[in-house]
């Protein structure tokens, strides 16, 4: 059985029209699962409809065995889901302990011990925790949304556009991290913009297109193909 399991997924914002118009995507346990595709694509859409953002009108959507078609978001965290969004993912005003504190909030455990593993795994926030997140660059405010969702030590981890805005080398951290969270034990669905690289870390991939499924392989697969080259990964 698959991690999550969407299937015939059609929805969108309020009432206006679906934007997904009835996708299929599953994450198996263990792997990293990227979404390409042009704009308008519903990527980010097919992100928040995991994470009960959207108003799924159709389909059906299992995870880790459970049906979450009518979950709240709050309820999904409790299940294992984690939400990283492109952007407003910190608060400013807080402190970078203080915000990963906050990804703890629904615990009623000791989280220090995970804690402790954020801090491992991006190193930089360990000498930035008494900063404020607002005053960081861009790449390390990326790092402290992603450590503020690891704090519930989840099934599955979303990231939406994880490095959107980024310089070079950052986007390279942030890839080198994802990986490293996924070696951990953390199945990854990513929406990225800079699709080749994404795909190169990917065990599997999506390529959507005006809200609908278009291709469907292994991330090296999708990377060789000439015709998801040509049309959506710049050739």
């Amino acid at each position: 059985m698959s991690l999550l399991e969407m299937t015939g997924i059609r929805g969108g914002y309020g009432a206006g029209d679906d934007i997904l118009k009835g996708i299929d995507l599953r994450v198996e346990a263990g792997e990293i699962v990227v979404v390409v595709g042009p704009n308008g694509a519903g990527k980010s859409t097919a992100m928040k409809a995991v994470f009960g953002m959207v108003n799924v009108r159709e389909g059906r959507m299992i995870f880790d065995g459970m049906d979450i078609m009518r979950c709240r978001s709050d309820r999904l965290a409790r299940l294992g889901i984690s939400y990283v969004p492109q952007e407003n993912n910190v608060f400013a005003s807080m402190t970078v302990h203080e915000n990963l504190e906050m990804g703890g909030f629904i615990r009623r455990d000791d989280f220090a011990g995970q804690l402790d593993r954020v801090y491992d795994i991006f190193p930089p926030l360990k000498e930035k925790r008494g900063a404020r997140a607002g005053a960081l660059s861009g790449g390390q405010r990326q790092m402290v949304a992603m450590g503020r969702a690891l704090m519930l030590e989840p099934k599955l981890l979303l990231l939406d556009e994880p490095t959107a805005g980024l310089s070079p080398a950052f986007t390279d951290l942030i890839f080198e991290k994802i990986v490293e969270v996924n070696s951990a034990g953390v199945s990854i669905l990513m929406v990225e913009q800079n699709a080749k690289q994404a795909l190169g870390i990917a065990h599997r991939g999506y390529v959507l297109a005006l809200g609908a499924n278009r291709h469907e392989d292994t991330g090296a697969n999708l990377l060789a193909n000439r015709e998801v080259a040509d049309m959506f990964l710049g050739g």
